[in-house]
C-alpha cells in the first residue's frame, strides 16, 4: 500500500508531467483555454495512462524487446479509439473543443515514457497507480492553466457547464491569455512560481556539486584533456 501511494504522490507533487517533467507541452499549451477543456484532456489522458500501463504491464514478458515500441503504441492507439469514441458519444460539447487533440494522445511523450520507464519494468498493481498519479498530475496542471487563463482572459470560470461564474461586469477580461500567447505566460508564471519555492523542473536541476558554470567548468576541462591526451 505504501508503495501504492508512493506512485500517486510521485505522479502529482515530486514527478508532475507539466510543472516538473516538462512533458506534454502541446495539450498543455494548445487546449487550456478554460478550466473545463483542461480537466477533460487531463481525464482522458489519465484513462489512456491507467490502461496502458496496467496492460503493458501484464504483457511485458511477452512482448518481444525488439518491437516493444510498435507494440505499446499499437496497445495505447486502440485505447485512445475508445476513449475518442466514449467522449464523442457522451460528452460532445468536450469533443468538439477538444478536437484533433483527443487522438493525438496516442503519440503523448507521457503515455510512452511511462510504458518504456516504469510498465515494461513492474507489476500490473503499481504500474497503474503509477498511470493515475501521472494521470491526477497532468489533470492537475491542465486545470490550473485553464482555470487562470479563463479567469483573467474572459472573466468567467468554468464556462460551458452547469457550474459556471461570471466576474462582475465592471472587470475587463485580458484577452492575450485566452490566445495562444497567453498560455506561455501562464506556464512562465507557474514555473517562475515554482522555482521561487525551490521546486525545480527537469531543466533547472543541477547535477551534484554543479554551480551552473559551464564555461568554466574543472569537469569538462578535465575532460578535453584526458581526450587530447
Amino acid at each position: 500500500m505504501n508503495q501504492c501511494v508512493e506512485r500517486i504522490y510521485n505522479g502529482v507533487v515530486k514527478e508532475n508531467p507539466t510543472f516538473i517533467l516538462m512533458l506534454g507541452m502541446c495539450p498543455t499549451l494548445a487546449v487550456t483555454t478554460s478550466a473545463f477543456n483542461g480537466l477533460g484532456m487531463g481525464l482522458s489522458t489519465m484513462v489512456v495512462l491507467v490502461a496502458s500501463n496496467l496492460l503493458i504491464s501484464l504483457l511485458r514478458n511477452v512482448i518481444p524487446d525488439k518491437v516493444r515500441i510498435p507494440a505499446y503504441i499499437v496497445v495505447v492507439a486502440t485505447l485512445v479509439t475508445v476513449v475518442e469514441l466514449l467522449i464523442k458519444a457522451f460528452i460532445p460539447s468536450l469533443y468538439d473543443a477538444l478536437g484533433l487533440y483527443i487522438p493525438l494522445i496516442v503519440v503523448n511523450c507521457i503515455i510512452l515514457g511511462r510504458a518504456e520507464a516504469y510498465a515494461s519494468k513492474n507489476p500490473p498493481l503499481l504500474s497503474a497507480m503509477d498511470g493515475i498519479g501521472m494521470g491526477l498530475g497532468f489533470s492537475l496542471a491542465l486545470t490550473c492553466i485553464g482555470f487562470f487563463r479563463e479567469l483573467v482572459g474572459e472573466g468567467t470560470i468554468l464556462s460551458g457547464t452547469p457550474f459556471s461564474i461570471s466576474l462582475p461586469e465592471a472587470y475587463e477580461p485580458v484577452t492575450i491569455f485566452v490566445l495562444a500567447p497567453g498560455a506561455f505566460l501562464v506556464l512562465a508564471l507557474i514555473i517562475a512560481c515554482l522555482n521561487a519555492l525551490h521546486i525545480k523542473n527537469n531543466g533547472n536541476k543541477k547535477v551534484e556539486g554543479c554551480d551552473g558554470n559551464c564555461c568554466s567548468c574543472s569537469s569538462l576541462r578535465e575532460c578535453a584533456s584526458g581526450k587530447q591526451n
